[in-house]
């Protein structure tokens, strides 16, 4: 189990991130959350499997069809043992 928390900078509010973004990670098994911030990025916590994270990470790096995505950063974290995946904020 890794975590992983990932601020996405660029043109990615208003294009439905945070819904795809919900909807891959679902897809994949990865818990956690993701939220837009008042500074324009989009963060994201992922917390599962490595091989799963590491595809929502390699995702969100790209986010959806309408997304420009500029850099991500990306950490890592001590997992906390989340149950489900939020569409926060």
């Amino acid at each position: 189990m890794i975590r992983r928390r990932v601020v996405v900078h660029g043109d990615v509010q208003g294009v439905g991130f945070r819904w795809s973004c919900a909807r891959e990670a679902d897809r994949l098994g990865v818990r956690g959350w993701v939220l837009n911030r008042a500074d324009g990025a989009v963060e994201v916590v992922a917390e599962g499997e490595a091989a799963a994270v590491d595809e929502l990470v390699t995702w969100a790096r790209h986010g959806p069809r309408h997304a420009v995505v500029s850099w991500a950063e990306v950490t890592e974290e001590a997992p906390q043992g989340l149950q489900d995946f939020e569409i926060a904020g």
